[in-house]
């Protein structure tokens, strides 16, 4: 239902303010919101898988190295030393913090480009634009994500290797 304009307003002040603040492009900026978050959201939980995992690695090292290099070093050992060095090479990759996510705006940048500007920017024009900017930040950041799940995959399969090298080193296989 359309609000009547107050007596100082135009009919033609109402219709483009009516106009300006499009529902559609409204539910289409939360829904970007949100799935910026989402994303945000899934690199905080492969951080928390990387330090789990160094648990797991530091766990699993300890308790079974410690047995198999009662026997010397054989070649198992050193493949599980070998796998080791790996693990923590991609874990020291996952968490190093040099990747440029993307997660919020700039508040001086928005407030140039949308506000401070000759047309400040209508609110369906602002919600429009960072929409679409979202959609590109969220590309931008997949291919980090993908590079960190990839090297988070190869890490716990050189932890399964890992464990299967040191119970040979025990077996003296």
């Amino acid at each position: 239902m359309a609000e009547r304009p107050s007596g100082g307003e135009s009919n033609g002040t109402a219709a483009s303010n009516l106009a300006d603040d499009d529902p559609r492009l409204a539910f289409i900026y939360q829904e970007a919101v949100r799935g910026l978050t989402q994303q945000q959201n899934l690199v905080e939980n492969m951080s928390t898988r990387a330090g789990s995992l160094i648990f797991a690695t530091a766990f699993a090292n300890s308790l079974l190295g410690g047995a198999a290099l009662a026997n010397g070093l054989g070649v198992w050992d050193w493949i599980a030393v070998a796998l080791l060095f790996g693990i923590g090479g991609l874990i020291v990759f996952m968490l190093w913090p040099y990747h440029q996510y993307t997660f919020r705006f700039d508040a001086e940048e928005l407030l140039h480009q949308y506000v401070d500007g000759d047309r400040p920017a209508t609110m369906s024009a602002m919600r429009r634009a960072l929409a679409l900017r979202i959609k590109a930040d969220m590309a931008s950041n997949w291919r980090i994500i993908q590079r960190l799940r990839v090297a988070l995959q190869i890490a716990l399969l050189f932890l399964l290797f890992d464990i299967l090298a040191w119970l040979l080193a025990i077996a003296g296989v």
